[in-house]
């Protein structure tokens, strides 16, 4: 019905009538005879499947999909940060498919917005639909295709298994706009969907996070207090950073969990509960416990609310937004806020009093993790601490953070010129891009390595990056800034104590560099060499 029509061609094959949306209100009876007597009718013998006998082997992905041959798939992958994994699972299943016979467009979904958006018309022709993303991504649009969800991980460690897999699966046979795709068996590593809400969160979070906090740095930059003169730049910078893209950062988090949710009725409850999680004090814990809060509620009340058919349309636009944002609010001004405020002050206060020791430790924690799996849920867990804290002016957790995500692929790259012999020629190029990539605080960089010798490569890493992590809380730096790696010492007041910040970088850097060289004596690389 309606602009439905320009989509009728991924329903080729079946008995399809067309009609306006106003004949359909006025004489819907007629439509369904209509579509009723099509169903009548004979069908050429080609368009009907085969059922394949009692105890036959399952059809291959190629068959699956409509015969064999090369297969055209268009594919979606998205992280949280939108840098890192987001483009290599891309290059990942564009290479599997090319290796299988088959065709791949794929759209990242990056920090930068979509890239290599995909068509109507490529979705339309399209045999399967791969979605490897780490963060909430709409599927109205792939309604009735073979699709199949995973993570931006699984698409880097098997995508011609994603592929085949897509291949195989059942079509959606006409999915709702909103509603949820038929996934298919969740596998081992399969971020949960609590992890994936959250970080659907933090991942729009995270440039209101890098812009307030260079600002208010740049402030600085002119005077620690020069922000106080009403009407210079340094009062100006202040104002962008810390009252405008800082403050919005708590309800961005909130709302884009409850989006990731519920889709958009979860945005504006979400909005309202984040606010009130500022105004009351409960900063990003707030924020996330409202952003659960609003999503699961707006949920419940989209899915469950029954509702007059002929008042169907004012349930998005009224009923929804009023009654998630008032049980959202009303509850975390009565209920929630006051013990969340209470929590997240003496978090703060405990991290900002720690003795030398205790912060020792806590770096040291916090570093490991950021090298256990490298932009997986504990490099993200860690990595939205540090975050968090940020809007409670703690800067000292998200220095050790980054300064131990960029050890990984530094320390590997610096392996791979001191031992060169225990390394093939490959590994020695990779290692040179891993230098850059550590250099930008992409701690992707080493998963190849680790990938591929994970006995030997993994204990180093973490061993490296506990060390930087350790070191920057040791130092006490400060990072203002979640992002940018080694480029953010040159902003003025962006990292306290730069020159302690950059030992604890190095030192990390050589740990894992000596760990790896040694670790890597008895390889089958060096025992060829």
């Amino acid at each position: 019905m309606g602009d439905a029509t320009a989509d009728a061609a991924r329903h080729a094959g079946r008995p399809l009538i067309a009609t306006t949306i106003i004949e359909a209100i006025r004489r819907p009876e007629q439509a369904l005879r209509s579509a009723a007597s099509l169903a009548l009718l004979p069908r050429p013998v080609a368009a009907a499947p085969q059922a394949a006998p009692a105890g036959a082997p399952a059809a291959s992905p190629a068959t699956a999909a409509g015969g064999e041959g090369p297969r055209k798939l268009v594919a979606i992958t998205a992280c949280p940060t939108g840098i890192a994994h987001t483009f290599m699972a891309a290059a990942a299943l564009e290479k599997a498919a090319a290796v299988l016979g088959h065709t791949i467009k794929v759209e990242t979904q990056g920090s930068v917005g979509a890239k290599n958006a995909l068509t109507p018309e490529e979705i339309a022709a399209a045999d399967a639909v791969v979605i490897a993303a780490d963060t909430g991504v709409d599927i109205a649009r792939f309604a009735g295709k073979r699709l199949i969800t995973a993570g931006t991980g699984d698409a880097l460690k098997d995508g011609a298994g994603l592929i085949n897999r897509a291949l195989a699966a059942e079509p959606q046979g006409g999915a709702p706009a909103g509603g949820a795709a038929t996934p298919a068996p969740a596998k081992a590593g399969q971020a949960p969907g609590a992890y994936k809400h959250l970080m659907t969160g933090v991942s729009y979070m995270i440039p209101l996070v890098t812009a307030g906090g260079l600002c208010i740095a740049l402030s600085f930059a002119f005077g620690i207090e020069a922000f106080k003169e009403p009407g210079t730049l340094p009062a100006a910078l202040f104002q962008i950073g810390a009252q405008s893209a800082l403050a919005l950062m708590v309800p961005v988090l909130a709302a884009f969990i409850a989006f990731s949710i519920a889709d958009r009725p979860g945005l504006a409850p979400g909005f309202v509960g984040g606010s009130l999680a500022g105004a009351v004090g409960a900063g990003f814990l707030g924020g996330i416990v409202a952003g659960f809060l609003a999503g699961y509620v707006a949920k419940f009340l989209r899915d469950r609310l029954p509702f007059p058919e002929s008042l169907e349309g004012l349930k998005p636009v009224l009923v929804i937004p009023l009654l998630a944002s008032l049980i959202t609010g009303l509850l975390m001004i009565y209920v929630l806020g006051t013990p969340i405020a209470a929590a997240l002050a003496w978090l703060t206060e405990f991290l900002r009093g720690m003795g030398t020791s205790n912060a020792v430790i806590l770096g040291l924690v916090l570093g490991a993790m950021m090298a256990v799996d490298m932009g997986g849920p504990v490099n993200k867990a860690a990595y939205a601490f540090g975050v968090g804290l940020l809007g409670s002016e703690t800067y000292a957790p998200m220095a050790a953070v980054m300064a131990a995500g960029m050890t990984p692929p530094l320390g590997i790259a610096v392996a791979t010129f001191i031992a060169r012999s225990r390394f093939s020629q490959e590994e020695r190029d990779a290692g040179k891009a891993a230098a850059v990539l550590g250099a930008a605080f992409i701690s992707e960089g080493a998963i190849p390595f680790a990938a591929k010798d994970p006995v030997r490569v993994i204990p180093a890493l973490i061993a490296g990056s506990a060390v930087a992590g350790a070191l920057s809380m040791l130092f006490g730096c400060t990072l203002r800034a979640p992002h940018g790696g080694i480029f953010v010492v040159g902003i003025p007041g962006a990292v306290g104590n730069p020159l302690g910040y950059l030992l604890a970088i190095l030192a990390g850097t050589a740990v894992t560099a000596l760990a790896v060289a040694v670790l890597k004596r008895n390889s089958p690389v060096a025992a060829a060499a």
